[in-house]
């Protein structure tokens, strides 16, 4: 959505889209918001409580049949299990998603991660694609004023062309770009604390290679899952970087991590983003 600053004011009922790599402040945004009378929608949250519930759920059991004390009571339907999914703790999504490599060391084989990543790709799309819908349930149901959409930091990877439209069409697309000093920081966080990522499969397959290439390993069961990740992270990171700024060029708009960081509340995030709208006006 492509608005002036005057249009922007004057719109009733804002819904904004934040988009940009995990850790540059979406969430935080969206949390001080949230206080402010605007329904705070998580894509992440959508797609575990939604569309991966139940493969989640089915990697936990499976872990846990392999304690025989557990297995004899999952299989006697003794207990059973549920996600505690929030909006402030996604790990049942990020431990799915896992990371490929040695089984030892908590690592996936090939095949089965890239059937977890497909999974993830095609929830993401569906959690995207809901946006509208969920901007009709908080105004009508929840009775928020505004809506903002905390999208996932893989949204960029999608290539699915409708679910930008419908984003484009039903928000502004705010993409927060890392200053040089944040993008350094973030590599750093995630060198020292590797997650669980999304990558495409043509550059999981093309960075794979590379990899095992330069050291000189014959299988994947033989990767440090963590060290994979550690050496993975930057290159996803630059290649994210020009698939941010099409969709923003394209659609939506740009405001810095610099920027974010100078934001104390609601007004201070209205005033940046009528910015925004002036600066590419």
């Amino acid at each position: 959505m492509k608005l002036t600053p005057e249009q922007f004011r004057a719109w009733e009922h804002k819904c904004i889209t934040l988009l940009g790599m995990s850790g540059v402040g979406k969430t935080t945004l969206a949390h001080t918001l949230r206080r402010r009378n605007w329904f705070h929608y998580s894509g992440d949250y959508r797609i575990g409580t939604r569309y991966l519930d139940e493969p989640i759920l089915d990697n936990i059991k499976q872990q846990a049949m392999q304690v025989p004390f557990l297995h004899n009571l999952l299989r006697s339907d003794s207990i059973y299990i549920v996600n505690n999914i929030t909006v402030d703790n996604l790990q049942p999504v990020s431990s799915f998603l896992g990371k490929l490599g040695n089984p030892e060391c908590g690592g996936l084989p090939l095949k089965e991660f890239k059937r977890r990543q497909k999974l993830h790709h095609e929830a993401e799309i569906a959690a995207m694609r809901d946006v509208p819908d969920f901007i009709h349930k908080a105004r009508t149901i929840y009775g928020y004023e505004h809506f903002v959409n905390d999208a996932g930091g893989s949204v960029c990877e999608l290539d699915d062309s409708e679910t930008l439209r419908r984003l484009a069409e039903h928000t502004i697309i705010l993409y927060i770009k890392a200053s040089e000093h944040d993008e350094e920081e973030l590599i750093k966080r995630a060198v020292s604390d590797p997650k669980p990522l999304y990558y495409r499969e043509a550059f999981l397959d093309e960075q794979l290679a590379l990899y095992m290439s330069e050291r000189n390993l014959e299988y994947v069961a033989l990767i440090d899952p963590d060290e994979f990740v550690r050496w993975m992270f930057p290159r996803l990171f630059r290649s994210r970087i020009p698939r941010y700024e099409t969709i923003a060029r394209e659609h939506g708009y740009t405001v810095t991590t610099e920027e974010m960081a100078r934001l104390r509340n609601e007004n201070d995030f209205l005033r940046l983003v009528e910015t925004a709208l002036e600066r590419q006006t």
